[in-house]
């Protein structure tokens, strides 16, 4: 059910702090192919996985999506595709289609994936309170598919329609990847841990504002999406990464928020959850350099900020390696 306090003028201002463009339903395959794009896979002497790329991104090409990617050094790549657009109330009536960045659904992953096999893998998605969403996401899992997500909906963490994701998650053996915003997307992240206790078999991986503000045991103020303050060690996402099935993603800008606020703390914060700790990117410009790419920055802050080169090849590539079996 869509929150009756967050009316649809709110919500477009709250959200317009992400600076992530129209809110406009996505077409179901991505946008300008060219066939001229080399095949050829990037090579990388240090190769890196990218966990968290979309296609069709703010209307993004897949050949600027092929090219950002290579610029920036990904071996590896997972999509990561929205639900198919609908008034629901879970995307907030239409206002949260393609993820609120006019990404494309399963198709336009999958598509890709098989154009550059290897280079492009794929995630499973669907809004999960749709009828047959789990058999969409299903047929999915059966071509493939990596993880489940990025699920990013207007329901209860433990909602009955969340649980059905979790426990097809379980029966295909892949993580779930959830974006947290307080009182927005996967609503009751202070219950979370109930369900990471009950789907003990479930990886979870954590992103977004809500996600990487917690690392701070002093977070108080919800509605300060990326804080600048000082980080005091045992927050609850610092907690729910000591359980073996939950994990994070550094993608977006509250991923390098989190580490670049506090140096100090994010040096002992990534040695204490090395192993637990992916590179994503979720970044949609094109030129993946300077500031404005944040999955380059995020890749020089970990290399900058790992304690050492074994936390550093950990975080870039070993982990997303063991976790999804590339």
């Amino acid at each position: 059910m869509i929150n009756k306090n967050l009316s649809r003028r709110n919500f477009l201002l709250q959200n317009s702090k992400l600076g992530i463009g129209a809110l406009i339903a996505p077409s179901l395959l991505s946008n300008n192919q060219d066939k001229n794009i080399p095949e050829a896979r990037y090579e990388n002497p240090e190769p890196i996985i990218d966990i968290h790329q979309h296609t069709n991104y703010n209307k993004r090409s897949d050949n600027d999506l092929v090219a950002h990617q290579r610029a920036m050094g990904i071996s590896i790549t997972i999509l990561q595709p929205a639900g198919h657009p609908q008034a629901y109330g879970s995307t907030y009536f239409g206002m949260a289609n393609g993820l609120q960045a006019e990404i494309g659904p399963n198709e336009g992953a999958y598509a890709l994936a098989q154009r550059y096999p290897g280079e492009f893998l794929f995630a499973a998605n669907e809004v999960p309170d749709l009828p047959g969403a789990v058999d969409e996401i299903e047929k999915y899992l059966k071509l493939g598919a990596k993880m489940i997500g990025e699920c990013k909906f207007g329901v209860e963490c433990d909602s009955p329609e969340m649980q059905n994701i979790y426990k097809l998650a379980d029966k295909y053996d892949v993580p779930v990847l959830m974006h947290w915003l307080y009182n927005t997307y996967n609503r009751g992240f202070e219950r979370f841990y109930k369900m990471v206790k009950k789907y003990k078999n479930v990886n979870f991986i954590g992103h977004a504002q809500t996600w990487w503000a917690h690392i701070d045991k002093n977070q108080k103020n919800e509605n300060d999406w990326y804080p600048l303050t000082k980080v005091t060690p045992g927050g609850l996402t610092d907690k729910l990464l000591d359980c073996p099935n939950v994990w994070g993603d550094f993608s977006g800008r509250s991923g390098f928020n989190s580490l670049d606020r506090d140096h100090e703390r994010a040096t002992e914060f990534l040695a204490r959850h090395q192993d637990k700790l992916l590179f994503g990117s979720d970044c949609w410009d094109v030129s993946a350099k300077g500031k404005d790419c944040i999955g380059t920055n995020v890749i020089q802050i970990v290399r900058k900020l790992s304690p050492n080169k074994t936390i550093e090849r950990k975080i870039l590539y070993d982990n997303a390696k063991k976790l999804f079996r590339i």
